[in-house]
């Protein structure tokens, strides 16, 4: 099953996520996540994004794409992350980067500042926990992950002044997100 994308303006992407208690079904809901994900040519995807208040997500680590070959994103998975209940318990260094979100689609910032080596303290889709230590790109994934379980979007990790010129710049576009947010909303409520 694919999700709708939940698009900011969406009260769910800005609320912290309950822990995951019932891991009974979270196997399938996974699957369902990864197929949404790769629908929408994303790295990660958090629950909250497909409306699932809850500390989930899940990411994929892709092989490079041979050159001038256009293969589907499956064919190119090296890796699947289910992440539940996850703590980063370590962070070491900073970097800045490039980041988007599936949630703000076509909507990138430059300078997105990320500690460059992590550790996480997390478990898997059977419950049993698990200890990950990541850098450089997934590192990345995995912050931008975390934050969007606590109510929050890349952008607010900007400095205060990059973060003001990037809503001012993309004022328009974020009008448009909010309105289809609510629309989805409302069809949502009406099933």
């Amino acid at each position: 099953m694919i999700y709708p994308i939940r698009l900011y303006g969406d009260p769910v992407l800005r609320k912290r996520a309950r822990p995951v208690q019932d891991f009974g079904g979270l196997k399938k809901l996974a699957e369902d996540m990864l197929e949404t994900m790769f629908a929408a040519r994303g790295v990660g995807l958090a629950a909250p994004q497909i409306g699932l208040s809850e500390r989930l997500f899940v990411a994929v680590e892709y092989a490079d794409e041979p050159e001038g070959e256009e293969r589907p994103l499956r064919d190119l998975v090296r890796r699947i992350y289910v992440v539940a209940n996850p703590v980063i318990t370590h962070r070491e260094g900073q970097v800045e980067g490039l980041e988007g979100c599936l949630s703000l689609p076509g909507l990138y910032a430059e300078e997105v500042p990320r500690a460059e080596r992590i550790r996480v303290v997390y478990q898997d889709e059977e419950g049993q926990e698990r200890t990950l230590e990541l850098e450089g790109y997934m590192a990345r994934v995995f912050q931008h992950e975390v934050d969007h379980l606590e109510g929050i979007l890349f952008f607010e990790r900007l400095p205060k002044a990059k973060r003001e010129a990037f809503l001012q710049e993309h004022r328009a576009e974020l009008a448009r997100m909010q309105k289809e947010a609510r629309a989805l909303l409302k069809e949502l409520s009406q099933r």
